[in-house]
């Protein structure tokens, strides 16, 4: 593989969220693996255990599970990445329309060059929760015939391929775009924003949700850069120090 496209894939992490079963970390970690992904994350309240990981994943992707990452919480396994990509079969009032995964490529190729990018995928019997999603800037969804969701492994490989083959067949017609704020930095600025709208009782009881969630999705839409995330959060924290000067 050419080297620029080993570049292009080392930005990727496959990241998955409270899996139930060692075993299917272990094929999903074959599965991107097959596809020149190398990087899998894992978040969870424990540990997996690591010789079932290595039984499905085979001699091929044993030093992915080896050098796997492991976080108990989403923020800190997200910290670095300007773009997440939640994967969902899910639909519901309070969830983004999503696109599919040959769609998605398209949207995040002019970011790779600058951009570390991460693929999200939930537990197997209820996938990505809305608290996980509030992290995405996208949705992905793979349409089925049935209307019905895939298994960890499959959707891991249907995302893996369709990663690999954009880096393959799009990486030189594509224009680049600048490195974006990372995860860490934008739930930095959402915190300062929800305490401001605290502030002036924006944000009520009823109303708080879709408030915050609202504005994360116009927000994600405009991929905020470093320095506007910081200015947002000046703003707001003037904003605030200023209430605290104010008070009786």
């Amino acid at each position: 593989m050419h080297p620029r496209h080993n570049d292009l894939l080392n930005n990727i992490a496959i990241i998955l969220v409270a899996p139930k079963y060692a075993e299917n970390i272990g094929s999903a970690a074959r599965a991107a693996w097959n596809m020149g992904i190398s990087r899998i994350i894992v978040v969870g309240k424990e540990y997996p255990e690591h010789d079932k990981m290595l039984k499905l994943a085979t001699h091929n992707a044993a030093h992915i599970i080896d050098s796997m990452e492991f976080h108990e919480h989403l923020s800190d396994a997200l910290r670095p990445f300007s773009q997440v990509i939640g994967t969902t079969a899910r639909k519901g009032r309070h969830r983004i329309p999503g696109n599919n995964p040959r769609e998605i490529m398209q949207l995040i190729m002019p970011l790779l060059a600058e951009n570390q990018v991460a693929f999200l995928f939930g537990a197997e019997d209820r996938g990505l929760t809305n608290d996980d999603l509030k992290f995405c800037q996208l949705r992905s969804v793979i349409p089925t015939a049935d209307f019905s969701s895939l298994n960890l492994a499959q959707a891991v490989a249907i995302h893996s391929y369709e990663i690999f083959d954009a880096v393959i067949h799009q990486q030189k017609t594509t224009s680049h775009k600048p490195k974006l704020a990372s995860s860490h930095e934008t739930e930095n600025m959402y915190n300062y924003i929800e305490d401001s709208l605290s502030q002036i009782d924006f944000l009520q009881e009823k109303s708080h949700d879709y408030y915050m969630r609202s504005i994360r999705h116009f927000l994600n839409r405009i991929q905020l850069k470093t320095s506007e995330t910081t200015l947002v959060r000046g703003i707001c924290r003037q904003f605030l120090a200023s209430r605290r000067r104010t008070k009786p």
